[in-house]
């Protein structure tokens, strides 16, 4: 259910474990969820969600700390599920509030956080963990399984306490025949569904898509047919995090005698690790310096470069815009071999019409199987309800529209509507006595981190910024003498971004006046409430003449 009227919720009652999400649920990222056992806090992953057009000058929005702000030090440890932004990014701002909080991922997740960190200047307390991995912190008993994801070493974590025991399956699918040969462990979840699982956090991406995702390796016969087919470079975008991609990509150039070189820093940043620690198979003599690309005919190199979501400041959008060293003509084929997260797509078309403006051949998945989806599709999540058999079940990480989706799978398998949870973030889901229920409600919103400042931008100053962008600005300047009830200087009045000179506002001119003397004399000598006046006239004249609704910037002072 959604926050609606929801009540505080009540203190949670001896050997219960509570649980809030404070991002995640409803959206496609920032996702963190809170787990309360006896006093203590566990974390299940900490990310960000990217800005839309319509939260201009933001550069990320985070989960909002503030019900745990002050129960900092009740905080066991947060584990991170797999290596994704939207899963890992807003840890660093999680440790500037307490630095020490342990965390706990898979080798991978953990090196690719820690590289993040270094920028942050924070040095953490870190604990690696593999599948089959057992620990316990505090209260609570974890226990790790293995999942197949689009990025290498996912991880689902069993959550043990004297209240029960929860699966979250954090992102998920089922692919039978993974790059890297490591499938999701079905044996553990059917093992944790014969001994009892109280309460299933399970991924909703795809709950709308039927049947199952297609396998990694389907789209190894299309890439194989891009690269024969190219008669210039080829220019692959994207996600950084996307190693599996990133691939079948230096897999394909070998096979085709092409050269590759990475473009963009975090794409960098990524594969080097990645490299570093195995995941990623270069052969020797494969990788070269994008300096060096001039020296080497264009039908022998590729690019693979970040900017598959049509992000402005990305290598991809630099390069559609010729605002980036890299130019593309005819010759040149651009693979964005990613899915379009919801809210990006203009982005992303903006993209592929300004490179299809420049004669480059772009293939996407809308004209080709260059990408397959890293979340479960209908048909793997009722084989996971089947086999997990859960009491209770509670969709996570979608939009609302895949969680009731996800919702409905659940009830097809013949689990009991009352046992199936949707919430929303900051609705509370207390297990107790083996029965899961929603008793409440704790506040929660968006945090949006805009350069250097965290918190401090608001909706309302978001949408003052739209105003701005979409209607304009008018200011006015009047000065008034209280004494004589009269406006001594001026008004003046400036616009901008409404495509109106001056003299197009010198009808408005005397109105203004006119309200100003007649407020005057009834005896109104608060500069606010005399500017709030204007602010009334200017907007209802502006509305009626050019049907506009700019902001209004009044300034009333006493001559």
């Amino acid at each position: 259910m959604s926050r609606g009227d929801l009540p505080a919720p009540p203190a949670l009652p001896s050997g219960g474990l509570r649980i809030f999400a404070l991002g995640g649920l409803g959206e496609i990222g920032r996702n963190m969820t809170v787990f309360e056992f006896d006093g203590r806090l566990l974390i299940v992953d900490c990310g960000v969600l990217f800005p839309e057009e319509s939260q201009p000058g933001v550069d990320l929005i985070l989960p909002d700390f503030g019900p745990i702000k002050d129960r900092l030090a009740d905080i066991e440890c947060v584990v991170l599920t797999h290596g994704h932004e939207d899963h890992i990014g807003a840890v660093p701002y999680l440790l500037r509030l307490r630095e020490d909080i342990p965390l706990l991922g898979s080798r991978l997740t953990l090196a690719l956080l820690e590289a993040k960190l270094k920028e942050h200047r924070i040095k953490a307390v870190t604990l690696d963990v593999r599948e089959g991995q057992r620990e316990k912190l505090g209260p609570f008993a974890l226990e790790f399984l293995a999942v197949n994801h689009s990025i290498p070493d996912a991880l689902a974590v069993a959550i043990t306490t004297p209240a029960g025991v929860v699966l979250h399956t954090g992102d998920f699918k089922m692919d039978q025949i993974p790059l890297d040969k490591r499938i999701t462990d079905l044996n553990g979840f059917a093992r944790l569904g014969d001994a009892g699982v109280d309460l299933l956090l399970i991924d909703s991406t795809n709950a709308e898509v039927p049947g199952f995702v297609p396998s990694e390796r389907d789209i190894v016969p299309v890439l194989d047919a891009v690269f024969l087919r190219a008669e210039g470079r080829i220019i692959v975008a994207s996600f950084a995090s996307h190693i599996h991609r990133v691939q079948q990509v230096i897999d394909m150039a070998a096979l085709h005698g092409r050269k590759v070189a990475w473009i963009g820093r975090s794409m960098i940043r990524n594969m080097d690790i990645a490299r570093d620690l195995g995941y990623l198979k270069i052969p020797g003599g494969l990788l070269v310096a994008v300096e060096d690309l001039a020296d080497l005919p264009d039908d022998e190199t590729v690019l693979i470069c970040t900017g598959s979501q049509g992000e402005p400041m990305a290598v991809l959008s630099r390069i559609a815009n010729r605002d980036h060293p890299i130019s593309v003509g005819p010759s040149d084929t651009i693979v964005l071999a990613s899915s379009l997260i919801p809210g990006n797509e203009n982005a992303v078309f903006r993209v592929i019409n300004g490179l299809s403006k420049l004669g480059a051949h772009i293939i996407h998945k809308g004209n080709a199987l260059v990408h397959v989806s890293g979340h479960a599709a209908a048909g793997e999540l009722r084989y996971v309800y089947n086999i997990v058999k859960p009491r209770h079940v509670l969709p996570v990480h979608g939009e609302w529209r895949h969680m009731r989706a996800n919702a409905e799978i659940a009830k097809g398998v013949g689990i009991a509507a009352d046992r199936i949870l949707l919430a929303d973030d900051g609705v509370v889901v207390d297990l107790v006595d083996g029965r899961a229920s929603i008793t409440g409600y704790v506040p929660v919103g968006f945090v949006f981190v805009d350069g250097s400042s965290v918190g401090d931008v608001t909706e309302t100053l978001l949408k003052d910024r739209l105003v701005l962008g979409e209607e304009g600005f008018i200011s006015i300047f009047a000065a008034v003498d209280l004494i004589d009830s009269k406006v001594v200087v001026g008004p003046e009045i400036h616009a901008r971004g409404l495509g109106l000179d001056d003299d197009a506002m010198s009808p408005l001119l005397e109105q203004v006046r006119d309200a100003l003397e007649e407020s005057l004399r009834h005896g109104t000598t608060d500069p606010h409430e005399l500017q709030q006046l204007v602010r009334r006239r200017v907007g209802k004249w502006i509305s009626g003449t050019h049907r506009r609704r700019p902001m209004i910037v009044p300034v009333i002072v006493e001559a």
